[in-house]
C-alpha cells in the first residue's frame, strides 16, 4: 500500500510539472494608427519592434504588460510634440492585441526666451554677434516641437558660441513649458559665454625621440591671440599631416580662471620613424620598373625628413636622396636633394647629375615654390654629336588644385604654370629663360560620366638650344599627352634622336562612361607638337578609345590610340589622373 501511495504522488508532481512548462503564446499585435507616426512606433515600441514578445499567462502580469506598452508610447509620442495622446489596447483574443493610438495634436512653439550671459551678454561691441545668434535659433516661434530638435538648437546655440572666443560657453539653464490642453510650448534658454580666452603657451606631451622644437614649429598660433577653434584645429591638422605623428590632439585648458593665456595642450604618439619600401609596375611611356625607397622622418633626431630610393625602368633609371626640414612658423617648407638619372629615349641617351635646394608653401589649394638648382647633363644622340652642358637655375612654379575628389576627379580645375632659366653669369652656358603652363578642366555628365578637357604650352627663350639642358626643353608624345606616338618622339630631330625644342603646345579633349562603379570606357582626341621653331612646329593628331579602371590609387587608363601622321595604332598604359 505504501509502494502504491508513492506512485500516486509522483505521478500527481509529473503532471503538474508537465502542466507548468507549457509553452507562452507568442503575442501578435495589430497596430492602427496615422502614417505619420506609425513608422516610429513600429521601430521603438517593444511589441511592435520584437517578435520574440510572449503574452504572459497570469492576468497580473498582462494587465503590467499593457501599463508598460501604454507608458512606453506615451513617452515615446511626447518626444515628437504629441503630449496629448490617447492610447487603447484591445486584447481581442488571448493572442492578439488590438492597439490604437491617437497622437492629438503635435505642439508648436509658442514663446522663446533666449537670453545670453556672461561677456557675450555684456560687451556692447558683440551686438551684431547677439543678433546672429538669436537670428540662427534652428527652432523658432511656430515650429513643431520636437525633442531632438530642442537637444539640437541648444547644442548648435553653444557650439556657435563655444566656437570663437569663449571656449567655456555652457548652457546655464534651460527650460521647455508644455500646455498639453493647447498644444504649445514655451522654451526658455540662457546660455554663460563666460570670459573671452586668448591663446597661451604651449604644453606638449608624448615625445620621446623628436624634438620639442618640431612640434612649436608646426604651430600656427600665437601667444595673446583670441581663442578660434578653427585655428586650434588647424593646427591639429597641420601635425596630423606631418610624417613624425601617429595620433594627434590639441585642446586648450578651459579654465575660466586661465582665459588670458588659456595653455594649449598637444598630446602626440610618435609614429615609427624608419620605412623600407619596394615597389614595381609597368608604363608603356618607360617600360617595366622596379624601385626601393627608404625613409627617416627624424634624422639626426632633429625631425628631418629624409627619402632616398633607386629606381630602375626600361628606359629610366634613376637614385635621388631628399632632406626636408621641419616648416617655418610662415608655413614655408625647406629642402635640399639631390639625383642621378640615366635616360635612353627615342635615340637620345641622357646622364644628368643635380643638386638644388627648394622652399615650397601650401596655403589652401595653392602649392608656390621656388627653388635654386644645379645640373650637369652629358647627352648622346644616336647618329649624332655627343655633347655636355652645365647651367645653374632659378625656378618658379604654382599650381592650384581645385577638384572635387584628388584621387577621382569629376568636376574642378587644375592649374599650373612654370618659370625658370639661367644665365651665362652664373655659371650656365646659354642665356634662357623657360615658361611653361598647363590646365585640365573635369567636366561632370550626367551622374557619374566626365569630360576632361586639357592644354599645355611651354617656350624657351633663347638665340638657340646649345647649352641648353633637355629639363627646359620639349619634348612631347605617349600617355598624357599626344597618344598615338611614342613617349616623347615628337620633338627636333638630331641624326637618328629626337631632342627636345624651345617650342610645344598640346591639347585633348577625352570622355568617359562610367557604365559600373569601378569600370569606364574613354574616347579621346589629342593633337599636339613640340619644335625649335614656328616652321618647325605641326600639330600631330591622334585619337583613340580606352578602358577605365578605379584603383586605389586612381583611375587606371589602357588606351589603344591611332597616330594621324605615323599611320599606327599604339597602345598606352598609365594612371589617368591628370595632376
Amino acid at each position: 500500500m505504501f509502494r502504491l501511495f508513492r506512485l500516486a504522488c509522483l505521478a500527481l508532481v509529473l503532471a503538474g510539472m508537465v502542466g507548468g512548462v507549457s509553452a507562452q503564446q507568442p503575442l501578435q499585435v495589430e497596430l492602427r494608427a496615422p502614417e505619420g507616426v506609425r513608422a516610429l512606433l513600429e521601430r521603438h515600441v517593444r511589441v511592435l519592434a520584437r517578435k520574440d514578445v510572449a503574452v504572459p499567462e497570469a492576468r497580473a502580469d498582462r494587465i503590467a504588460m499593457m501599463r508598460r506598452t501604454r507608458h512606453e508610447i506615451e513617452n515615446l509620442l511626447a518626444t515628437e510634440g504629441y503630449f496629448a495622446s490617447r492610447i487603447r489596447i484591445d486584447p481581442a483574443s488571448s493572442g492578439q492585441w488590438v492597439l490604437e493610438v491617437e497622437p492629438g495634436e503635435q505642439a508648436r512653439i509658442a514663446a522663446l526666451d533666449l537670453v545670453i550671459a556672461g561677456d557675450l551678454g555684456t560687451d556692447e561691441r558683440q551686438a551684431k554677434r547677439r543678433d546672429a545668434l538669436r537670428a540662427a535659433w534652428s527652432l523658432p516661434v511656430g515650429a513643431p516641437f520636437r525633442q531632438a530638435a530642442w537637444d539640437a538648437a541648444k547644442q548648435q546655440l553653444l557650439d556657435s558660441v563655444a566656437a570663437r572666443d569663449y571656449a567655456a560657453a555652457r548652457i546655464a539653464a534651460s527650460q521647455a513649458e508644455v500646455d498639453p490642453a493647447t498644444a504649445q510650448v514655451r522654451l526658455s534658454v540662457t546660455l554663460d559665454s563666460g570670459p573671452p580666452f586668448r591663446f597661451g603657451e604651449l604644453q606638449v606631451s608624448g615625445l620621446e625621440r623628436l624634438p620639442e622644437n618640431l612640434v612649436r614649429r608646426l604651430s600656427v598660433l600665437k601667444p595673446g591671440e583670441r581663442y578660434d577653434q578653427a585655428r586650434l584645429m588647424a593646427f591639429q591638422r597641420a601635425l596630423q599631416n606631418a610624417p613624425q605623428f601617429a595620433s594627434v590632439t590639441v585642446d586648450i585648458d578651459r579654465d575660466a580662471a586661465r582665459a588670458g593665456a588659456a595653455p594649449v595642450r598637444v598630446l602626440v604618439t610618435e609614429a615609427r620613424s624608419r620605412h623600407l619600401a619596394f615597389g614595381g609596375g609597368y608604363s608603356t611611356n618607360t617600360g617595366a620598373r622596379a624601385e626601393v625607397n627608404w625613409r627617416d622622418v627624424n634624422l639626426l633626431g632633429r625631425g628631418w625628413e629624409l627619402s632616398t630610393g633607386l629606381r630602375i625602368e626600361q628606359r629610366r633609371q634613376s637614385a635621388y636622396a631628399d632632406i626636408f626640414l621641419p616648416p617655418t612658423r610662415s608655413g614655408y617648407l625647406d629642402s635640399v636633394g639631390a639625383v642621378w638619372e640615366n635616360k635612353d629615349v627615342e635615340g637620345l641617351r641622357s646622364v644628368r647629375q643635380a643638386l638644388g635646394v627648394v622652399r615650397a608653401r601650401t596655403r589652401g589649394d595653392i602649392e608656390t615654390a621656388v627653388g635654386l638648382r644645379y645640373q650637369r647633363e652629358e647627352l648622346r644622340p644616336d647618329g649624332g654629336l655627343a655633347s655636355s652642358r652645365n647651367a645653374l637655375t632659378a625656378n618658379w612654379s604654382w599650381t592650384r588644385r581645385r577638384v572635387d575628389d584628388p584621387f577621382h576627379p569629376r568636376d574642378g580645375t587644375v592649374l599650373r604654370v612654370e618659370l625658370g632659366g639661367g644665365s651665362r653669369l652664373a655659371l650656365s652656358e646659354q642665356d634662357f629663360l623657360r615658361g611653361y603652363g598647363r590646365a585640365v578642366r573635369y567636366v561632370p555628365v550626367g551622374e557619374r560620366d566626365v569630360l576632361i578637357l586639357r592644354g599645355e604650352a611651354g617656350v624657351t627663350l633663347a638665340s638657340s638650344r646649345d647649352g641648353i639642358p633637355q629639363d627646359f626643353l620639349f619634348r612631347t608624345g605617349g600617355a598624357q599627352t599626344v597618344r598615338g606616338y611614342a613617349f616623347e618622339s615628337l620633338g627636333v630631330r638630331d641624326g637618328e634622336a629626337t631632342l627636345g625644342g624651345r617650342l610645344m603646345a598640346a591639347a585633348s579633349a577625352e570622355y568617359v562612361h562610367w557604365f559600373l562603379p569601378q569600370w569606364g570606357a574613354a574616347t579621346f582626341v589629342d593633337v599636339g607638337d613640340a619644335a625649335d621653331d614656328r616652321a618647325g612646329f605641326s600639330l600631330k593628331s591622334g585619337y583613340g578609345v580606352g578602358a577605365r579602371w578605379l584603383s586605389p590609387a586612381g583611375p587606371i587608363a589602357l588606351d589603344l590610340a591611332y597616330g594621324h601622321a605615323e599611320r599606327s595604332l599604339r597602345l598606352h598604359f598609365a594612371i589617368a589622373v591628370a595632376f
